[in-house]
């Protein structure tokens, strides 16, 4: 297995530090700030960079539903958002077989639809109900492939509008 695939959980950090992440994670503090707090928990050779890429996000350990599972029919769908940005890209998933269901939308974090929130919609259809994942970075035209700079362009938006997307 790839050295950068191997899944760690909480019990493998210090709890200081996970906190100090989670102030990163959500934007209470920039990048800089976190590897500067966070050098103190280097040892032998591990810089706070490679620390940061330790406690990021691993989209391939998190997948439990793949896009071909034959339970779901998932596609990417634009519909109108006349209060917020206008045209809004989703992620929507069905279960397979269509008839009634409930449904739930899935709200992506302050990092964009990435890999895991589309995860998160097709175990949603996976349960029974129909999940409309609603990309917020659409009017920038989309989830950039990386979550810092999601999270960047996620702060120039109006808020307001954002919730109405």
């Amino acid at each position: 297995m790839d050295k950068d695939l191997i899944r760690k959980t909480a019990k493998d950090f210090d709890q200081e530090l996970l906190n100090l992440y989670d102030k990163f994670a959500h934007g209470m503090i920039e990048r800089r700030e976190f590897l500067e707090r966070a050098a103190k928990f280097t040892v032998a050779g591990i810089t706070a960079a490679a620390l940061l890429d330790s406690l990021s996000p691993k989209y391939a350990l998190a997948k439990q539903v793949d896009e071909s599972d034959p339970r779901i029919e998932g596609e990417f769908i634009e519909y109108d958002s006349p209060a917020g940005h206008g045209k809004i890209r989703g992620y929507l998933v069905r279960p397979a077989g269509g008839g009634k269901r409930g449904g739930v939308v899935v709200i992506h974090e302050n990092r964009g639809l990435n890999p895991y929130i589309e995860d998160v919609a097709r175990r949603v259809a996976v349960a029974g109900f129909t999940a409309l994942a609603p990309d917020g970075l659409s009017p920038l035209g989309g989830y950039p492939g990386a979550d810092d700079e999601g999270k960047a362009m996620q702060k120039t938006l109006d808020k307001g509008k954002l919730t109405e997307d």
